[in-house]
């Protein structure tokens, strides 16, 4: 006979999942403001006399951003309702490392064009 399903391992479970949907919501928010990025760069290069920077490029990463927080909420219910179901067969359920690592990889390649967006206008402004 399998073990009941416990209270804590359910609403550890519950909680994962929030933070997924956390951080799902907090790469919508950041595309957003990427997007919107390109609207301040411009009206900034107005007041500054300067050349209009070209907007295509933030809100093409913007627009990615929103849609890795789209899949981030996806994985977060995919995750939830496999590991609930694994818990009430009396069973773990864990994240293979390839797709840890994937991850990963994905989320530092974001980091990187944010970090080679920010140096770039940063030299075309001075």
């Amino acid at each position: 006979m399998q073990d009941p399903v416990r209270a804590t391992d359910t609403l550890a479970n519950e909680r994962t999942y929030l933070a997924y949907i956390r951080t799902a919501l907090a790469f919508i928010a950041f595309g957003f403001v990427i997007a919107r990025f390109a609207l301040f760069a411009h009206e900034f290069s107005v007041l500054a006399h300067n050349s209009t920077p070209e907007k295509g490029l933030s809100t093409a990463f913007g627009t990615m951003m929103a849609v890795f927080g789209i899949a981030v909420a996806l994985l977060g219910a995919w995750r939830y309702a496999r590991t609930d179901r694994f818990l009430r067969e009396g069973k773990v359920s864990a994240l293979s490392g390839l797709a840890g690592y994937l991850i990963s990889l994905f989320v530092v390649a974001i980091g990187a064009l944010v970090a080679f967006a920010l140096l770039s206008y940063q030299s075309v402004s001075q």
